[in-house]
């Protein structure tokens, strides 16, 4: 018989009190103090490791509850348009890594925001073609919905300039973005893909998160995707869980193996995009509410179809019309099953951003989590943000962390990257310093939201809580910006973030700092 694989770290401070975990294979034994650590260094077989924290900090392993991980690795590896200043700057990037990636098919780049630039304007295609001549470009809002492709690489879509979401400028959203992003399939190998993911997940464990939730979907890369973001992930030790964002097509959820047929099925687009579906107009641009993509009765029948097959249903959604037909068509299906049929099944919604009262109260009432990026608030909230400029006042309705805590609805945070960086305590910090105050969380409850929330979120119950029995994940940290009266970070917008000394997972270490000797 195989000895158990024991590990001791001890002179630490643990989230939650106690300063010794101990670990036997992939599950946490003991969470104490010195003399229970003691006592179970005397018990069991075979000499265990012990590590001492010299007084770091333990938290439960970090889960990111929305991920794109080949789009991430990409935008790792690849070019990343997050932070450039102007059309001209982005063209300038465009022009660098086109001539350091000669042999690439098709050049790739993510994150461009127009809404900060002094052009106020995407570039267009034929510029495109200016800075990267005959190359097959795709450039990637930060959102998502929208993109700019160059004219070498729109030849190559068939019927393009009829499909709605075209313009001639080159940009592309909807059914245009999708069959553009079908093209790329053919043009992006699965060499390549299985690079970025491992990309990807090394920056996740470096980050301190031991789970992801990848939301796959057809309009974001094709099934074989899975496979080669689980290779990476068991590779790199961490756990994932995958969905699968196709409305009623649970045949496909049980052959893919996914977790429910949710994340990325997209209700409707996004703010920055103006595509998020609006009850009102947008303030700068009042001939549109953006798009809504699912009715209330497709709701209805998309949450029935799941829960009856032991599946997980959910949406993309933002807007508070999106969000209306979302509540409508839970409150449906629940009359249909039963309110405690649809709660067993632990349904998730993605970024919730301008959920109303009642959707809120229906949310909880049938106990469906809300997975929510607090980063797009640091980002784009505020009188003088992005959300101001499209939504006016409405924005102080956006991302109301601290309303749907209060209604009872469990918070599970995520990045959403490449859209925003993958890094738990930038979110934690977002939360707790959200731009309305009202809706500002403690840090104690943002850590929960992004630790148990999400484990609970991707129905992985023995994950990221540090207690005997549960999975050995965890996450140890300097804090350079102190710590407050209670013992937990300090996340003061002055103040240096907690740094990363090691991830465990599943009871093995999988990531540690340079500085850090890797004693188990």
């Amino acid at each position: 018989m195989t000895a158990r694989r024991r590990v001791l770290y001890r002179n630490a401070r643990v989230l939650g009190g106690g300063s010794c975990v101990a670990t036997e294979d992939d599950r946490i034994v003991l969470v104490g103090d010195e003399d229970g650590a003691e006592g179970w260094l005397g018990a069991g077989d075979g000499a265990p490791d012990v590590v001492d924290l010299d007084g770091a900090l333990v938290t439960p392993g970090f889960v990111d509850a929305h991920v794109h991980t080949v789009r991430t690795g990409f935008a790792l590896t690849g070019l990343d348009l997050a932070g450039t200043a102007s059309v001209t700057a982005t063209l300038d990037a465009l022009t660098r890594h086109a001539a350091a990636s000669p042999g690439d098919g098709v050049l790739v780049g993510q994150g461009w925001d127009e809404t900060g630039w002094p052009e106020q304007r995407p570039p267009t295609g034929d510029e495109l073609e200016r800075a990267a001549p005959g190359r097959r470009t795709y450039l990637t809002r930060v959102d998502g919905h929208s993109s700019v492709v160059s004219p070498a690489l729109a030849a190559l879509v068939p019927g393009l300039a009829s499909l709605d979401g075209w313009t001639s400028d080159g940009r592309v959203e909807r059914d245009a973005h999708h069959a553009v992003r079908a093209v790329l399939e053919g043009l992006i190998g699965p060499d390549d893909r299985l690079a970025a993911a491992r990309a990807a997940c090394a920056a996740f464990a470096a980050h301190g998160i031991t789970s992801f939730h990848e939301n796959a979907a057809p309009h974001i890369g094709p099934e074989h995707e899975l496979a080669t973001v689980r290779q990476a992930a068991a590779e790199a030790g961490l756990h994932a869980v995958a969905y699968w964002g196709e409305l009623m097509a649970v045949d496909t959820a049980r052959r893919l193996g996914v977790r429910g047929l949710a994340g990325d099925l997209i209700a409707d687009g996004a703010f920055g995009s103006r595509t998020a579906a609006l009850a009102t107009p947008y303030d700068d641009r009042p001939g549109t509410c953006g798009h809504a993509y699912v009715s209330a009765a497709q709701v209805r029948d998309h949450v029935v179809a799941c829960t009856e097959a032991g599946l997980q249903a959910g949406f993309h959604c933002i807007g508070d019309a999106a969000l209306e037909a979302i509540g409508a068509g839970f409150a449906e299906a629940a009359d249909r099953l039963g309110d405690d049929a649809v709660r067993r099944a632990r349904h998730r919604l993605e970024h919730v951003e301008m959920p109303a009262p009642p959707v809120r109260a229906t949310l909880a009432r049938l106990g469906v989590v809300a997975s929510v990026q607090p980063v797009f608030d640091a980002l784009w909230g505020g009188p003088s943000g992005m959300y101001a400029a499209r939504l006016g006042e409405r924005w102080q309705v956006t991302n109301p962390f601290r309303d749907l805590a209060d209604a009872g609805v469990t918070l599970a945070f995520g990045s959403d990257s490449p859209v925003t960086p993958a890094g738990p305590w930038a979110a934690v910090r977002a939360a707790t310093t959200h731009h309305h105050p009202d809706q500002r969380l403690g840090v104690a409850a943002a850590i929960t939201a992004h630790t148990r929330g999400g484990a609970l979120a991707g129905h992985d119950d023995d994950a990221s809580l540090l207690a005997p029995g549960h999975r050995a994940d965890l996450a140890v940290w300097e804090t350079p910006g102190g710590t407050t009266d209670d013992g937990l970070p300090d996340l003061g917008p002055d103040r240096p973030l907690p740094r990363l000394l090691r991830t465990v997972a599943a009871g093995h270490t999988i990531h540690t700092s340079p500085s850090t000797e890797d004693a188990a």
